[in-house]
């Protein structure tokens, strides 16, 4: 991904498409380990080859984040019942990332005007350890930190999780 003459370009969010898929795997996977070097492959993840039947279906969508025709961002709901979702594969290409371009702003917004849009009243999410820029930005945006026995039991924790989040959604 040639990314370095895109750097000062504005990224849209539009709707996951089959297209993108080869892409948005290899976005993922590279910023987890590559950059954060988590013992993780796309094995361990089928829901990337599985995006429209994981993701997009009830109250539960996937986006990417389009910088010309380069996939620079992902953001994920999975609807879990209960008028809940789960926050997953929120990922931003480091060009992308910080004030500058907004993009991982842009992207949770989208997200949350998602959730409002439906009367989804609760997104629970769960990161890793190293991840600690994305924890103080779901801090940052009103993610209050919780017990992993404090989830729903119909959040489904992913094996790598350690630290877990809550977002109320306040009409």
């Amino acid at each position: 991904m040639h990314l370095n003459k895109c750097r000062f370009m504005d990224a849209r969010i539009v709707p996951w498409e089959k297209k993108y898929e080869d892409a948005v795997i290899n976005l993922i996977l590279s910023i987890q380990r590559n950059e954060f070097h988590i013992s993780i492959t796309e094995e361990d993840q089928p829901d990337l080859r599985s995006v429209k039947e994981f993701y997009m279906h009830d109250n539960g969508n996937f986006w990417i984040a389009l910088s010309e025709q380069n996939v620079v961002g992902t953001i994920a709901l999975v609807d879990i019942g209960y008028q809940q979702v789960a926050l997953r594969k929120m990922f931003i290409h480091k060009n992308f990332r910080g004030s500058f371009h907004s993009l991982a702003n842009k992207m949770l917004r989208t997200g949350i005007d998602w959730c409002i849009q439906r009367n989804i009243k609760d997104i629970y999410l769960g990161t890793v350890e190293v991840l600690k820029a994305a924890q103080r930005f779901y801090e940052k945006n009103g993610f209050e930190k919780l017990e992993k026995q404090e989830l729903p039991s119909n959040f489904p924790v992913m094996g790598v999780d350690t630290i877990f989040y809550h977002l109320s959604i306040a009409k």
